[in-house]
Order: structure tokens, then sequence, then C-alpha cells
């Protein structure tokens, strides 16, 4: 067989099942083999947009998303994506199609390892015919040990050889470790005292909490040392059910929360890596002594300072420890968890600012509100990056069974590629994005991508036709918000045009009829709600304008 099959054989054997990129010469055979093996391949209209399908894919199903490029103009689309799906922690597997090794003076060569490099991606090369399997294992691995996008660079010229050896291939599954350690005794019981002698213990949870299953023995340790719980971004809306509930730790904190945490005297991290953010810049948590549970070996916290007991363990397993050396002491105690704590948290999300909105403008904390009411709980909820994130992760409070924020490297458009990728890996079932208008502007092609393979998003725009962030900017500094703006076409009759359904809405009862017309029959559909630019969001405010309120 020629190593391009032998190449897709391999990919198959890892598990792949969808690619997301585009066809060009450095991947063209690639992509047929895979085809004739059963793997769907994404056709996406931006590499960029399809390594952010793989890069949602990975950061829902925790296994390796798979990207394709052709080589050169192909492998530098990437860079934005790549660069935010290593800040994701997202494993991916981008096959590359690299120049032929015989042609110096090909078009279209680039040093790719170099290119990798810079947007923080692994790279491994394939050199040999005879290393294709080595090459593919080494890649797959490497993606799932460091949690990040891993380049397989295939120069067009080796996949077009011989590859001789027909034995089964070894996924890279064979080298990674089938037993891990457990929670160390004694500093579990480190911990156990810790808390033991706190009185306003909060915990923290994280992604890492939300991907071991750890939500029951989460609130099982709360309940026994009266801990009030809280989330980073990442874990936004998890375990909400609980009374005790905070909402978002760090930069989407309430103004309750805020000053709850400002008392604790213990904090415990779970599977959270109490970054700059999420401490609030390290003011959230002035009095706090803090225990840390993560997987990695050591994680600093924000201020470059060590957590005063760092328990190296699964989230799950660390807080089952904890939890079974407290009831070993017989401890438990109210804490935090008492009827005017819980009576101060009633209603603590509400934004009460009032605005004055331009003729025919929503407020956009208005669509948030009713848009969390009139989506069904079982529907999944992803929301993007920019001014726009101060409304959705603040104000779209619904338990929903997955909620995946943007946030990133910090750059707009990466969520809707983000969305259609996980969307795919949940086998299709409904969910719905809220993104500002200049986010879905610079990859609106791709939408088109959705309807091709029917994906039932519902993208909800917050369209206030500016670049919000920027507008908060220069309006602060007393410079010119004009700047700023930005008109928009009627992005309904856009998504119409390229074959899914839209509607711009202007009322509050025109968004909710056209929220019910998706409900009843999902599919991909965008809804322009303009609103208002002068509805500064909560976050805007704070670090603007010096108010909460």
């Amino acid at each position: 067989m020629k190593v391009y099959q032998r190449l897709a054989a391999a990919f198959a054997a890892e598990g792949a099942s969808h690619v997301f990129g585009i066809m060009g010469e450095g991947n063209i055979y690639w992509i047929n083999a895979l085809a004739k093996l059963g793997v769907t391949t994404v056709e996406v209209r931006h590499e960029g947009a399809g390594l952010g399908m793989a890069d949602g894919w990975a950061r829902l199903t925790r296994n390796p998303g798979i990207a394709t490029t052709t080589c050169g103009p192909g492998v530098t689309q990437l860079a934005t994506a790549l660069v935010t799906a290593s800040r994701a922690e997202s494993p991916l597997v981008v096959f590359c199609g690299e120049f032929p090794t015989s042609d110096a003076e090909y078009n279209q060569r680039l040093d790719q390892a170099r290119f990798a490099a810079a947007c923080e991606t692994g790279f491994v090369r394939l050199a040999t015919a005879d290393d294709a399997d080595d090459a593919v294992r080494k890649a797959f691995y490497l993606a799932r040990s460091e949690s990040r996008p891993i380049m397989l660079s295939v120069p067009i010229d080796i996949q077009q050889k011989e590859f001789e050896d027909d034995e089964p291939y070894q996924p890279s599954s064979t080298l990674l470790p089938t037993v891990r350690p457990g929670p160390n005794a004694a500093v579990v019981e480190a911990a156990a005292e810790m808390i033991a002698g706190s009185r306003k213990p909060v915990i923290v949870v994280g992604r890492g909490a939300l991907w071991s299953g750890a939500g029951e023995v989460v609130r099982k340790l709360a309940a026994r040392s009266g801990a009030l719980i809280i989330t980073s971004l990442m874990a936004k809306n998890w375990l909400s059910e609980d009374d005790f509930h905070l909402g978002i730790s760090g930069s989407y904190a309430t103004r309750t929360a805020i000053d709850l945490c400002a008392d604790a005297d213990c904090v415990i991290a779970v599977g959270a890596s109490m970054n700059r953010y999420t401490t609030g810049h390290g003011y959230h948590y002035p009095a706090a002594r803090f225990i840390q549970i993560d997987v990695k070996p050591h994680v600093l916290l924000y201020g470059l300072r060590s957590a005063e007991c760092y328990l190296q363990a699964d989230a799950r397993e660390g807080v089952e420890a904890l939890d079974a050396a407290l009831e070993k002491r017989k401890f438990s105690q109210i804490g935090y968890r008492r009827p005017e704590i819980k009576a101060r948290l009633a209603g603590a999300f509400a934004d009460k600012t009032d605005y004055a909105l331009e003729s025919g403008h929503l407020d956009p904390r208005d669509v948030c509100l009713a848009l969390d009411e009139a989506v069904p709980g079982e529907i999944n909820l992803f929301t993007g990056n920019g001014c726009t994130a101060g409304f959705s992760n603040m104000l779209l409070n619904r338990r929903r069974p997955l909620v995946m924020p943007g946030y990133f490297y910090g750059c707009i458009g990466q969520m809707m590629p983000a969305a259609i990728g996980a969307t795919l890996a949940t086998g299709n079932k409904p969910g719905v994005l809220v993104d500002g208008d200049a986010s879905l502007m610079m990859h609106l092609a791709d939408f088109e991508t959705a309807v091709r393979h029917k994906v039932p998003l519902l993208i909800v725009v917050l369209n206030n036709q500016s670049l919000g962030m920027e507008y908060y900017h220069l309006d602060a500094h007393h410079m010119d918000t004009a700047l700023s703006m930005i008109t928009t076409p009627d992005l309904g009759a856009v998504a119409t045009a390229l074959g899914g359904r839209g509607r711009m809405v202007s009322t509050i009862d025109d968004l909710k009829s056209a929220v019910a017309e998706w409900v009843a029959q999902p599919g991909p559909m965008i809804i322009d709600a303009r609103v208002s630019v002068k509805v500064v969001p909560l976050f805007n405010r704070r670090i603007y304008y010096a108010k909460d309120e």
C-alpha cells in the first residue's frame, strides 16, 4: 500500500470518525483514503475554522480532535486557532501536507516546524516511508499526554511512496500508563486539618472537577464543611442546583460573590488553575489559605504563589479522600451555609442599572434573560468572547447538560467553529451559541458548513454594530466612539441566503417567537438581535468606568 493509505488506516485505528479541514494537494490522497474507511471529512470554508471545530470536538470529548490542511498557506491560516487550542489545552492532531522533499523551490514551501513552535504547537515530521506508523502514534501520544495541538507534517512525495510493513497498527493508547497514583495520605490529612480549622470555606470547581465527574462528592464535601460553591468560567453553571452556589469566581463574579469570598478563610480549589481571572487578580480571597487538588504535579496560583496544601490527584478521587478524612474525624459544621447567606444569594445575578436605549434597540440583558427562559434546559449552551460575554456569562444561568464558554487567548471569532465541532461531537444534539456581531462575521462563511452538515445550532447575535470592548475603551477615555462602530447586514437574511434560517428581531416578543420556531424544529439558524451599545456590561463597567452597579 501507499504511505498515505497506511496513514489513513492509522488515523482510523486511533479512533478518528470526523476530520475538519480543506482539501488540497498536500492531503487529497489521505482524505480520499479516509473516506474509503468510513471517516467523515467536514469540508470547511476556512482552515482556521476547521481547526476551531476540531478544538470544540476535543474540548467536549477530551479525545484528540483532528484537523487537516494542505501545505504552506493552508498551514499559515491555522495560526490563531492553534494558539487558542493550545491555551484551551485541547488535544488535537493536525495532518498537514508539506512541500516535496525533492523540490526546494516549491511555491508553497514553509518551515512548518518553526511555524508550529510559534503557535505553541507540538511538531512531528514524517521523514521516511518506514516511519509512518511511528509518526502517527507519536502525534496522538503527544496530543493526549500533553493536552495540546500536535502538527503531523507529511511531505507530499513521501505520501506517495510504498509502505511495506503489513503488521497491524498499534495505537497510541498502548503507550499511555494504565495506573495512576492515588492521593497522598499525608497531604490529605494536612488538607483535612486546614478545613477543620476553617469557619468560612469556599470550594472553587473548574474543568478538571467537571471532567472527572466530581459533582456529587464536591456537594457532599461542601455540605460537611459548610462551604460555598463557586466555579471557574470554564465550569460555568455547573452544580448551580446547590442552594449555596455563588456563580463564577473572578471577572464575571457578582458583587454578592465578591463580598462573600472576601471573608473566606479557606479555599479548596478542585480542578481549577486559580489563574489571575479566577482569583480576580488576587483580590477575591485576600484572607484565605489554599488547598489545591489537581492531576498535574504542581500548579502555581496567580501571583506565583503556591497553595499552602497541594494535593496531586484526580479531582473526584482527591475530594473523596478529603471527605473521608473529615468523616473519620467526625467533622461537620454549618460554616457559610446559613439562612441569611441563602437569602443574600437570592437575586444576586440581577443587573438593575438603568440605561436609555436607542429607538428600535433591545437591552442585551433582557435578551439574555428571555433567551434563558425560552430555551429548554436540555439544550446545550455556548458563549463567545468579547464584550457580549459580559452579558451571556453573567445572565445565562440555567442549568444545562453542557455549557462551553469561550475565552482562550482572549480572541473573538473562535466560538462558532468550536460550537459546530462540539455539537457534532454530541451526535448533533441541539445547542445555542450567544455571541457578538464582530465575532460572528469573522467566520460567517462557515455557517454554510453547519447548514451542509445539518448542525442544530441556534446562533443568537447580540448585535450592537460595534467592536464593543473598544467602544467602551474609547468612551471611557473620551475618544471618538464612532471609530468602533461597524454596520452589519441583516444577519438573519444572510443565514437564509446561506441555506439556513434566520430572523432579525428588535422586540422581546419577536425574539421569543424566533426561539420558539427553532425549538420546534432545531437546525442551523441565526437570530440577529439588535441591541443597544449604550448598555454597558458589568464587566466593562468595572474595568473602564470603575463602577460596580
